[in-house]
């Protein structure tokens, strides 16, 4: 069984339905607001572990409601929370939006998140662990330190550069796998995406700063695997009624983790994923959306 750990945020998302997104300067009426437990690292350790990994959290809490709510949910996923403290800080928020086709607007407050630092990677016992997720929801610090704590360790990291948003692309001399959506992989290559062939060129140009192996996910289209042997593989998506986007990216990611680390070979593991994040498209919410992999299995049977 694959031995995953997952450094980055936790956030209690407060989600709020529009008919449409506002514009600057405009105030709208939101139709329903809910409550979900969610943040990209918290996201993707419960994929992980709902795709029948054993996996680890690190990372940072406060000491409020919200967080005692998430450790009690994570907890029920099965998932190890020694590495997650308890910080003099509110517990990290996520103000969302979503409009009547799925898509999201969000806005993120780190909170206890901003206050895990590097001294707190220092203590982290990586023996043990196949596989390292990273995202770009904590400083860039700490994940610089996790890094090289991980290359000391020979431990591979996969990094999801999410949100974009000061990410410093040196970071990925030190990657093995990245897994990034079409917008990142623009910011990143400075190459227009809008299929399959403009992907292609962004991942050969990315490739070149010294990763083993990347993913560039396009939304409705599929995702795009490359590495540096030359392989490309594209693997369509799923068609569902889209509900909401917002944990779609965390749930392929945590979700393709499992299952290629387990062995299980690569072109299974992306099927896998694409389908985990096709069921997260078709449900509310972050991690109330993440499918357990036999629902995941029972939809592959369905849509062979």
């Amino acid at each position: 069984m694959a031995k995953i750990l997952v450094v980055g945020s936790m956030n209690m998302d407060i989600v709020t339905q529009v008919e449409r997104h506002p514009i600057p300067r405009e105030t709208i009426h939101g139709n329903e607001t809910r409550f979900f437990i969610g943040g990209k690292g918290a996201n993707q350790a419960v994929a992980a572990a709902r795709s029948g990994a054993t996996v680890a959290m690190a990372g940072g809490l406060g000491t409020d409601s919200f967080g005692a709510d998430i450790r009690k949910q994570l907890a029920e996923d099965g998932i190890d929370l020694d590495y997650v403290s308890g910080q003099p800080a509110a517990t990290g928020i996520a103000m969302i939006t979503i409009d009547q086709t799925g898509e999201n607007n969000i806005i993120l407050s780190a909170g206890a998140n901003g206050k895990y630092g590097e001294d707190e990677v220092d203590t982290l016992d990586l023996s043990g662990f196949d596989v390292i997720l990273l995202q770009n929801e904590i400083a860039q610090a700490v994940n610089e330190r996790v890094l090289d704590k991980a290359a000391a360790a020979q431990i591979p990291v996969f990094l999801n550069p999410a949100p974009i948003a000061g990410f410093d692309p040196a970071q990925l001399s030190k990657v093995n796998f990245l897994i990034l959506n079409e917008v990142e992989a623009e910011e990143l290559s400075g190459i227009r995406i809008d299929g399959f062939s403009e992907a292609l060129q962004a991942g050969k140009q990315l490739l070149e700063a010294g990763l083993s192996h990347l993913i560039i996910t396009l939304g409705s289209k599929g995702s795009l695997y490359m590495d540096q042997a030359g392989t490309q593989i594209e693997t369509p998506a799923f068609s569902v009624d889209a509900v909401d986007t917002t944990a779609a990216g965390d749930t392929f990611i945590g979700a393709f983790a499992a299952k290629y680390i387990a062995g299980i070979p690569l072109t299974e593991s992306l099927r896998y994923a694409t389908a985990a994040s096709a069921l997260a498209v078709s449900a509310a919410g972050a991690q109330s959306s993440i499918p357990e992999q036999d629902q995941v299995h029972e939809f592959l049977q369905r849509n062979q």
